[in-house]
């Protein structure tokens, strides 16, 4: 049986309400979403850094545009049964009738859910006035619940990725985000396990956390301990792609500078990628 949009919206609202902390990771194509698939992954999320990068553009300040954006969520809809989510990042304009749109595009793009900043990609007033960020936001919410499936919006206050590490301003802007009917919460750069308690506390909804984040000299929180922390759900943004571009970069660099092949051991066999591709 056909794995529709209404279902997969289904299983990720089921994901989002159980206990625990389940991990959305976040492929960059049609390629990485197969093989995240063949993994044991329950649900997958779109980077728009991996996707940036991919493309060999930086991410943010609007290098890659919404047709683009969109075109990449689908191909990697279409590469999976499992439910996808976008990274909308500020929704591809500032007017709250933009960010509507943005949403009724995900959902005709295939996909059940999706995330607005209120980021606004002008550095010298990086952050949306809560007024208006709200008002963005109630727009994205209307425009999710007209659409025929459960379309999982997700509000992100971005303070802590520009320089703007309040945590009361962010715990503020999400309860208001919340309140303005956003499903789940994400402030991106929480590392402390106090602030993140605290924004867990503070809110009714599921929050989700970048994982893999620490200060100098720290290890990163686990997932059990996140989830103790009262996280529902962890994505990993740029991180696998940045992972996957590391690698390539250390064998092309040896390569280039000792004309050996030592990374040769280390790469999966052409078949086993022939494999996993395979499966359906």
């Amino acid at each position: 049986m056909a794995v529709t949009q209404l279902m997969k919206a289904e299983r990720l609202a089921a994901l989002h309400a159980r206990s625990g902390a389940f991990v959305i990771p976040n492929p960059w194509d049609a390629g990485t979403a197969r093989l995240l698939s063949t993994l044991g992954y329950e649900a997958l999320a779109t980077t728009s850094a991996g996707l940036a990068y991919s493309l060999g553009r930086p991410d943010g300040g609007g290098s890659v545009t919404r047709d683009e954006a969109l075109a990449n969520a689908r191909a990697i809809v279409e590469a999976t049964d499992l439910p996808v989510a976008a990274d909308l990042e500020n929704g591809y304009g500032d007017a709250p009738e933009a960010v509507a749109e943005t949403i009724r595009l995900a959902g005709e793009a295939g996909l059940v859910g999706g995330s607005i900043e209120d980021s606004t990609g002008d550095p010298a007033g990086p952050i949306y006035c809560l007024e208006h960020a709200v008002a963005r936001i109630e727009a994205a919410a209307e425009a999710a619940r007209a659409l025929p499936f459960p379309f999982a919006l997700v509000a992100r206050c971005e303070n802590f990725l520009h320089d703007r590490p309040d945590l009361d301003d962010t715990i503020r802007r999400l309860q208001a985000y919340e309140a303005a009917g956003a499903d789940m919460l994400f402030a991106p750069g929480l590392i402390r396990a106090g602030d993140i308690r605290a924004v867990c506390g503070a809110l009714t909804r599921p929050v989700n956390v970048l994982g893999g984040l620490a200060a100098p000299g720290e290890v990163p929180l686990t997932l059990a301990e996140l989830a103790e922390l009262g996280v529902r759900r962890v994505s990993l943004g740029s991180t696998l792609s940045r992972v996957a571009l590391s690698a390539f970069m250390a064998a092309a660099t040896d390569l280039q500078r000792t004309g050996t092949f030592a990374f040769g051991p280390d790469v999966l066999p052409y078949a086993k990628f022939q494999a996993m591709m395979s499966d359906s």
